[in-house]
């Protein structure tokens, strides 16, 4: 319950009865929170709340604040989501255009909490005018030195210049001066504001990320046919189940006369929460002969039980499962069996969880989308896109209106959504709780989902044949990252980087955020570097294939080296009566040296570096090895090498200047400059043609 204090209210700027979303759009048939509710503002069914978000995130809270910044920290909030409101413009307040995100307010009231509680801690007065400009930068350098990330850091000064920007509207005034007076935050806190942005969010480490995605897809892939079987036989039973107890022993002798039924026990490794005599599975007996357990046959009739007891006494029993058989799979101590001891119906339950828990680590790890635009999708979502595989979501992350955007997918991304989407218990969304748990209805933890999906197969690694999971910490915002800095390794694909995280219009890797979603993470190195090799073999492969079928490989002086490479390998393979197994196992230890671009391929030898031209007459950088591709000169290089394949850019890009040497008027200086790369273009040409 929400209460005012008019005391405090006669000093605000704003009044008690003013709503506090003036500047959104409100749910059909919502009321907006008052500036007067001074314990919490609730927007709950008052704007759409984020589907990664609790009911009890959705909260402004103002538990914590005492005296003057109780009021301080709502007048915060006001302005912050009403920046166009007439007082604030009337005051002057250099405002933005559009209202904070709500979970930013949410935010900075948290950061305001702290910063109130420390000042009390260091005896700050009240009021923020008389505050010692220096006390702010100690409170900054004592975060920094507390190790907690930059972004955090930069929200916490984000705040403190917020109680300089909106003084004149707060209780009691605002801090007389910006203390980082022309600077920006970041650089407030010692970042440099130019290259790419140091992100603190982690990759996640290979050990972790293989079996992390490999036992997704075990799940989506092997797992869930019979979980889908087991879910649909064990509603059947429910369905056909009657309530009367009417001839329930003749129907428990009829089901006990196939040997085939046997007496489903609870897992000895796996008890329920209550311990049943002899680990009998009472309920999902019941069911199976035929009557709901709400008719309690067990409880009532002690000749029943005495019936099930001596059946299981001669043998006819086994772990409980609403299926007779699983997928067979091959496990880590070599033997192969079913990937399940048995469904019974709590742990059926407990396995479709897992399995939804599978598809969103799926999805996210491989669409690059965040936590909140994957809990987003809902039913029907996956669609053809330009011709390709997509789903439509809402970009939550700094969007008004939560606009709706497209990410391509690839077909086992969609295959993922389509499971959850036939498992979803939700009306809309593919990802809540399960059905029938009232307090998990809407709720999906991806934190605490991962934690517990990575949990859940360690405990059966012995049984589902899946290798263990290290037990480390894996967040949402994780997977982004790590896809990020795993596409921009190979080359040429930084466009689709850039489009699959947003923001391509600024140019793929002009944006520095972007950047630092790719930097490269050691931990992956090695892993890399074998991929990156292993595609350079197969490019090597392909020429080896080509030339040995006699058709072009390219033409320059580098084509000349490869050839004799080549033909030393075919003549030594041909001498000694090998196959093609023979010629790519000698192909791979000539150990060509071999660089695939854009524009040509590069032969460079550092052993023999004679003839390279991007060496003549530079200086090369300390610790550097290898070719400098920025100097790269293909019309006059004795290393490169114009494959088939560059000709046709070539050709566009002479025709290209071709074009613009028509236009008039250039400046001489511009037509000159583009009459040289023109002839650039036309030397590549001539090489290519001979």
């Amino acid at each position: 319950m929400n209460s005012t204090a008019p005391d405090l209210l006669a000093e605000a700027a704003f009044r008690a009865d003013e709503p506090v979303l003036t500047s959104r759009s409100l749910l059909p048939g919502a009321v907006s929170p008052l500036f007067g509710q001074c314990d919490q503002w609730d927007l709950n069914g008052v704007l759409k709340r984020p589907a990664n978000l609790h009911p009890a995130e959705w909260k402004v809270k103002f538990d914590g604040f005492t005296g003057p910044w109780r009021l301080r920290a709502r007048e915060l909030a006001m302005i912050s989501l009403n920046p166009r409101h007439p007082k604030v413009l009337a005051a002057g307040i250099p405002t933005p255009r559009r209202p904070v995100d709500p979970r930013t307010a949410i935010k900075r009231v948290g950061t305001l909490r702290a910063l109130a509680a420390w000042a009390a801690e260091r005896g700050l007065p009240e009021d923020l005018g008389a505050w010692p400009e220096h006390q702010l930068h100690v409170r900054i350098a004592g975060l920094k030195e507390e190790g907690l990330a930059v972004n955090t850091v930069t929200s916490h000064i984000t705040v403190i210049r917020e109680l300089h920007r909106c003084g004149p509207l707060l209780t009691g005034g605002g801090l007389l001066r910006d203390p980082w007076a022309g600077m920006s935050s970041r650089a407030a806190t010692g970042v440099s504001a130019s290259g790419p942005r140091t992100l603190s969010t982690p990759v996640i480490p290979p050990e972790v990320w293989f079996p992390l995605v490999r036992a997704a897809w075990t799940y989506i892939d092997t797992f869930a046919p019979d979980i889908l079987r087991a879910q649909e036989h064990w509603r059947q039973l429910q369905a056909e189940a009657t309530r009367s107890s009417v001839g329930a022993e003749a129907r428990l002798r009829v089901w006990l006369a196939d040997p085939s039924n046997l007496v489903p026990l609870h897992d000895e490794r796996h008890p329920p929460r209550i311990t049943d005599a002899g680990m009998i599975h009472w309920g999902l007996l019941s069911f199976q002969i035929g009557i709901d357990k709400r008719a309690q046959i067990f409880n009532q009739d002690r000749g029943l039980r005495e019936i099930v007891l001596e059946a299981v006494e001669r043998g006819q029993c086994a772990t409980a499962s609403v299926l007779p058989e699983y997928v067979q799979v091959r496990r880590t101590d070599g033997t192969t069996g079913s990937w399940s001891r048995g469904l019974a119906p709590r742990s059926l339950t407990r396995e479709i969880q897992m399995l939804r828990v599978a598809c969103y680590v799926f999805v996210t790890a491989l669409s690059m989308m965040r936590d909140s635009e994957v809990q987003e999708v809902v039913k029907g979502s996956v669609v053809e896109y330009f011709g390709a595989p997509a789903v439509v979501s809402a970009e939550v992350k700094g969007e008004e209106d939560f606009p709706r955007k497209h990410w391509w997918i690839i077909e086992p991304v969609a295959r993922a959504l389509a499971l959850a989407e036939e498992i979803a218990s939700h009306p809309e969304r593919l990802f809540t709780g399960i059905a029938g748990e009232v307090r998990n209805a809407e709720r999906f933890t991806a934190g605490g989902g991962i934690k517990a999906f990575v949990e859940h197969v360690n405990a059966r690694t012995d049984v589902n044949g899946l290798e263990p999971i290290p037990s480390e910490r894996v967040a949402p915002h994780m997977f982004r990252r790590t896809m990020s800095m795993l596409t921009d390794q190979f080359p040429g694909s930084e466009i689709a980087l850039g489009i699959q995280l947003k923001h391509v219009a600024s140019r793929a890797l002009a944006n520095r955020t972007t950047q630092g979603y790719a930097a490269p993470a050691t931990s992956w190195a090695k892993h890399l570097d074998a991929a990156i090799e292993a595609a350079r073999f197969r490019g090597l492969r392909d020429l080896f294939d080509a030339h040995k079928a006699n058709e072009p490989i390219g033409s320059g002086p580098g084509v000349d080296q490869l050839t004799r490479a080549f033909d030393t390998i075919r003549d030594t393979v041909a001498a000694q009566g090998g196959d093609a197994t023979v010629e790519h196992a000698l192909l791979k230890q000539a150990r060509i040296s071999i660089r695939f671009g854009t524009l040509n391929n590069c032969l460079f030898d550092a052993a023999n570096p004679a003839g390279a031209v991007c060496l003549e007459n530079t200086v090369i950088p300390p610790g550097h090895t290898g070719p400098l591709p920025d100097r790269c000169r293909p019309d006059r290089c004795g290393n490169s090498m114009i494959g088939p394949q560059h000709v046709e850019i070539w050709d566009s890009e002479e025709r290209s200047l071709t074009k613009l040497l028509e236009t008039r008027r250039l400046a001489p200086g511009h037509r000159a400059a583009l009459e040289q790369q023109r002839n650039e273009a036309r030397a590549v040409l001539r090489k290519a043609a001979r």
